[in-house]
């Protein structure tokens, strides 16, 4: 067990440090109501495999009708965006956006999974509020995660992809490429390492006309006014927040208010319309 432990611990240390191509391994899980689900878990020793569980599925239920669009903004390898894709069913359409080249290999396998119970088409943009290309930097050089920034500097860290990466306006995209399926939008995650205020920011048109919920997270790093901002880019759509402790069925949760977003160092949020 010791042997183990440190080889993991050095494998970990060394994708910190040192960029190295990481392959994936095809994971097969059972489910309850769902059957058979297959995952492409990435090798990176900084990520840890994921396991496909029914009640992280059916958490995804409670906002994602069968037939409807679900939209995952920061996919990584695509961890939430299958379970998405299983609640939005083959009837519906499930989009993943993630521009780090690296995780888009991994995301574009599970795209490819599933297909007798799944839509899932990807994209390797990320989104925000003008068409523009960006820097994208990391903390770790396997590029296991980052984001990205108009100007090159060590937010993300210290790590840079050596091409820029594309950035989109969402509503204009889905109005160009996907315009049939916006009526029926219903569920919108963002994932973006602190950008999530922003992002949410840029889709205000989108948000006021169609009322998807949104999920999203409260990065770390936040101050206490971007947190606030954070709440208020999506109360002022007409939302109810609240935070929420998993993504699994029969998650706590409560109800949010302005100032209750400072209670917790980070944390995971939805905003449903009011009725």
């Amino acid at each position: 067990m010791l042997l183990k432990y440190l080889r993991e611990s050095f494998a970990r240390k060394k994708a910190r440090r040192k960029f190295n191509e990481y392959a994936y391994k095809i994971d097969t899980f059972e489910l309850s109501e769902d059957g058979t689900v297959q995952f492409a878990n990435w090798q990176n020793p900084l990520i840890p495999p994921k396991q496909i569980t029914q009640a992280e599925i059916n958490f995804f239920r409670q906002f994602i009708p069968k037939g409807s669009l679900a939209i995952d903004i920061g996919t990584n390898i695509g961890d939430t965006t299958v379970p998405m894709a299983f609640a939005a069913g083959k009837e519906g359409l499930t989009l993943g956006f993630d521009p780090n080249p690296h995780v888009f290999k991994i995301l574009e396998a599970n795209a490819g999974l599933n297909k007798d119970k799944t839509n899932i088409v990807v994209k390797p943009f990320a989104i925000a509020d003008k068409e523009a290309e960006f820097f994208y930097t990391s903390s770790e050089a396997s590029y296991s995660n980052g984001g990205i920034t108009e100007v090159s500097n060590n937010y993300h860290g210290k790590f840079v992809l050596p091409q820029k990466v594309r950035g989109i306006v969402l509503k204009d995209f889905l109005e160009k490429e996907f315009s049939d399926w916006l009526p029926k939008i219903s569920f919108i995650k963002v994932d973006c390492e602190g950008l999530d205020k922003e992002i949410i920011k840029s889709m205000a048109n989108l948000l006021s006309e169609y009322k998807p919920v949104v999920i999203s997270e409260c990065f770390t790093r936040l101050s206490k006014e971007d947190r606030y901002d954070l709440y208020d880019s999506l109360a002022r759509h007409g939302y109810d927040l609240y935070y929420f402790e998993d993504f699994v069925e029969g998650t706590p949760t409560q109800k949010l208010t302005q100032a209750d977003m400072t209670k917790w160092k980070m944390f995971n949020l939805y905003a449903i319309a009011k009725k």
